[in-house]
């Protein structure tokens, strides 16, 4: 659930913007390569080992590997949070193989020269069935909207405003509120917190160098949640399938611009705002 945290905002130089591109990059084309190797017979332990290597090799850190966990929780030991099918975040990659018809979300960090990127998709595994296909696509153009309606004029509210008008227009769909965006630049979580739906409370105002993870986790069935054994696993309480988008991105004036996207979300922000972005 999203609660306000009154925590000092790390705005970023031009320069800095520049070096999180480059973290934003390579975890772009990590998921990139993971999306071109995904198929049924791997396990979750395989991407994890692609997905490490490809960063490591371009001189990255993966950011998740030692998180801490809560009270009793060991630290997250792996380089990518893992979650398939009614697992919405957090799945810890091991041996579980991939199937036919499975959805992995793959959520990915690194960290170069000490700044940091953020990104998540979510995978079909060949055919899967119509409404896990619609799911997938609600909850990315959830994304994207909800980053579209971002200006230098707004506030963060318009954020998770977008993002569930957008749901809610569609079909009946649980956005996960137990789990928001967040700030990100020198370390991975910062404030502020970016809920992916609409508050009341009115949050911060965007400005030039916040840099944020926005991520929407969209339900098939209802919003609730509950955490596995492991004590990092969420999984959808009615036991419906999930799917978890992720971008990091800043606004320029002329629009958000996607540090984790490829081509920097141009095509995207052009079809979704009218406007060229940089």
């Amino acid at each position: 659930m999203f609660k306000r945290r009154e925590r000092m905002i790390e705005y970023k130089t031009p320069e800095q913007i520049q070096k999180m591109r480059v973290a934003g990059l390579l975890v772009g084309e990590t998921l990139e390569l993971l999306k071109a190797t995904i198929a049924p017979g791997m396990t979750t332990k395989d991407l994890d080992a692609i997905a490490e290597e490809n960063i490591r090799r371009a001189g990255g850190i993966p950011s998740f590997i030692g998180v801490p966990g809560g009270p009793g929780v060991p630290d997250f030991p792996a380089t990518l949070c893992t979650s398939v099918n009614d697992e919405i975040v957090h799945g810890i990659p091991g041996d579980r193989v991939i199937r036919e018809g499975d959805v992995v979300s793959i959520d990915c960090g690194a960290v170069v020269d000490g700044w940091h990127g953020d990104a998540a998709i979510t995978v079909a595994v060949g055919e899967i069935a119509p409404e896990h296909a619609e799911l997938l696509r609600v909850c990315e153009e959830g994304l994207w909207r909800g980053m579209a309606a971002a200006t230098l004029t707004g506030r963060i509210n318009d954020i998770g405003d977008a993002i569930e008008a957008f749901v809610d227009s569609v079909g009946s769909y649980g956005i996960v509120e137990e789990y928001v965006g967040h700030g990100i630049g020198s370390q991975m979580h910062q404030a502020p917190q970016v809920p992916n739906y609409a508050v009341r409370a009115k949050l911060e105002r965007m400005r030039k160098g916040l840099v944020l993870a926005v991520e929407p986790m969209i339900n098939l069935g209802d919003r609730h949640t509950r955490t596995l054994g492991d004590g990092w696993t969420v999984v959808t309480a009615d036991g419906s399938f999930s799917a978890h988008f992720e971008h990091t991105f800043t606004l320029t004036d002329d629009g958000p611009w996607v540090l984790t996207a490829l081509d920097g979300g141009a095509a995207r922000m052009r079809e979704l705002r009218g406007a060229t972005v940089a």
